[in-house]
């Protein structure tokens, strides 16, 4: 299982109603640094799929969305919890640094 993109149809279904922690991906096709950490996310979801879902919003196709969770520089990442954002951070990081950062979610 890889991270799946959502689009603003699909976001309140995928994310904030989802019973399992979700961490979203807010990210764009130009940005490289967000190209580096895909496959790390995918290596992750896979992973991790019991516990969690990881899903990835394109900012540029989707603005209103990253207005609406205040994304001002991509990759940005929120987890969201019962419908509400519960950890946020932002760049792109190594694998074991992606998984401290998420350990209470994946452990």
């Amino acid at each position: 299982m890889s991270a799946r993109a959502v689009t603003e149809a699909t976001f309140e279904q995928e994310v904030l109603n989802n019973d399992k922690p979700v961490i979203v991906d807010f990210w764009a096709e130009w940005c490289g640094p967000c190209r580096a950490v895909s496959p790390i996310l995918d290596q992750i979801a896979t992973e991790h799929a019991d516990k969690i879902d990881i899903v990835k919003l394109n900012v540029d196709e989707h603005p209103s969305l990253a207005m609406k969770y205040q994304i001002t520089a991509i990759p940005a990442f929120k987890v969201f919890k019962g419908g509400e954002v519960v950890q946020s951070f932002v760049g792109a990081k190594p694998k074991p640094a992606l998984e401290a950062d998420l350990a209470a979610y994946i452990s």
